[in-house]
């Protein structure tokens, strides 16, 4: 795909919705960062449910730290691997108030040494609560990548490397967000809904649905 066809792309999604916003409902840095780990292997829509009741108790390191694992996971039961997760966000907790102040950290290398954030998460929380123009590679931005000939690659990480080359600087703050919104909605992984599709023309998936 040529440096053109890109910007197309990037400029009928920035036409169609200026300022795209994720589905996690959340306050404060450290809010998204619990929901984004929630979020792993579920959908938003278990999470913002649970973090609704969940937010009102407790919504700080301090607070869900007192409410500890098994606390936590009262709250988390309906999403799956929660006892894991609770494990890690109790974890995440003690390890923000010990050595960041209560604080999400504003670094990639910090958020990753977290309990249950890696790559993708960290980036999740570097773009939305902090501003950072990087770019999440989720099963939605992985297929919609390689089927559209946007920025194919092997594995997420190339595909997350290649992306930040290929898109113009001035779509790279918003990129994250239009890319899971399409794939979620419209480039959706059994079949595509091409017809309702604003990039159809662009895109280089040769089997198109009609």
């Amino acid at each position: 795909m040529n440096p053109a066809t890109r910007r197309a792309i990037f400029e009928r999604f920035r036409s169609a919705n200026p300022e795209p916003r994720g589905e996690l409902e959340y306050a404060s840095p450290f809010e998204l960062l619990v929901a984004v780990i929630l979020s792993a292997q579920a959908t938003d829509k278990s999470v913002n449910q649970a973090t609704r009741v969940l937010y009102r108790k407790a919504n700080t390191p301090q607070a869900l730290l007192r409410l500890g694992v098994s606390g936590l996971e009262h709250y988390i039961k309906s999403i799956g691997l929660y006892r894991t997760k609770a494990t890690n966000i109790i974890a995440t907790c003690r390890i923000l108030l010990e050595q960041h102040g209560g604080e999400v950290p504003r670094n990639r290398a910090a958020l990753q040494e977290l309990p249950g954030v890696g790559r993708k998460t960290a980036n999740v929380v570097l773009n939305i609560a902090f501003g950072e123009p990087t770019i999440a590679v989720d099963t939605h931005i992985f297929r919609i990548a390689n089927r559209t000939g946007l920025a194919p690659g092997k594995d997420p990480l190339a595909v997350e490397l290649k992306l930040l080359k290929v898109i113009p600087a001035e779509f790279r703050q918003h990129a994250h967000h239009w890319l899971i919104l399409h794939g979620r909605y419209v480039c959706i992984a059994r079949k595509p809904r091409c017809a309702q599709c604003l990039i159809r023309d662009l895109c280089e998936f040769r089997q198109k649905t009609a």
